[in-house]
C-alpha cells in the first residue's frame, strides 16, 4: 500500500515592488506523520523556504479563511480562476519586522493532491503514536 504522496506545483510567489514570480512548491505527504504536509518553496535550484502544514487546515483553507497565527491561508477566485493563498509570517528582522511571504497556488491542485493523501490516510483515521513515541524517549533516557 502507497503510504506516501510527493507532487512538484508552480505556485506564485508575490514578490514586494514587482507582483507575482513563479517558484516551484514541492508538496510532501507520508502515512508516518499523518496530520502534516510539508511545503518546501524553491526558484533556480535554491529553498527559499521550508513549512510543516496541518492537513485539515490546508483543506479548510480551500473553502474559508483560516489560520492565525504564523500561517494563514484563504480562497481567491477571479472569475473562474481558484486560488489558495498562503500567507507565512517568518522570523524576526533585526528592526523587529518579521519576514512575510504571500504563495498563491492553484486551488484545484492542492484538493487533487488532498485527495491523494486521503487514499493514503483518510480523515478521521490518523493515528500518533505515543505510546511508541513515549517508549523510544524512554529507553534513550535510560541508556544514558
Amino acid at each position: 500500500m502507497k503510504s506516501f504522496v510527493y507532487k512538484t506545483l508552480v505556485v506564485q510567489l508575490l514578490a514586494q515592488g514587482t507582483g507575482r514570480c513563479p517558484v516551484l512548491a514541492h508538496l510532501s505527504y507520508d502515512a508516518d506523520d499523518p496530520f502534516a504536509v510539508s511545503a518546501v518553496f524553491a526558484h533556480d535550484g535554491r529553498v527559499l523556504a521550508s513549512w510543516r502544514l496541518d492537513r485539515q487546515m490546508l483543506s479548510d483553507g480551500l473553502v474559508r479563511p483560516v489560520g492565525v497565527g504564523d500561517v494563514r491561508m484563504r480562497p481567491e477566485a477571479t472569475g473562474l480562476w481558484h486560488e489558495l493563498r498562503l500567507e507565512f509570517l517568518g522570523d524576526v528582522r533585526p528592526d523587529g519586522s518579521r519576514h512575510h511571504a504571500v504563495v498563491f497556488a492553484w486551488a484545484p491542485a492542492i484538493a487533487a493532491f488532498l485527495r491523494e493523501t486521503q487514499q493514503v490516510v483518510p480523515t478521521g483515521r490518523e493515528r500518533f503514536p505515543a505510546d511508541e513515541l513515549l517508549a523510544e524517549i524512554l529507553s534513550t533516557a535510560e541508556s544514558e
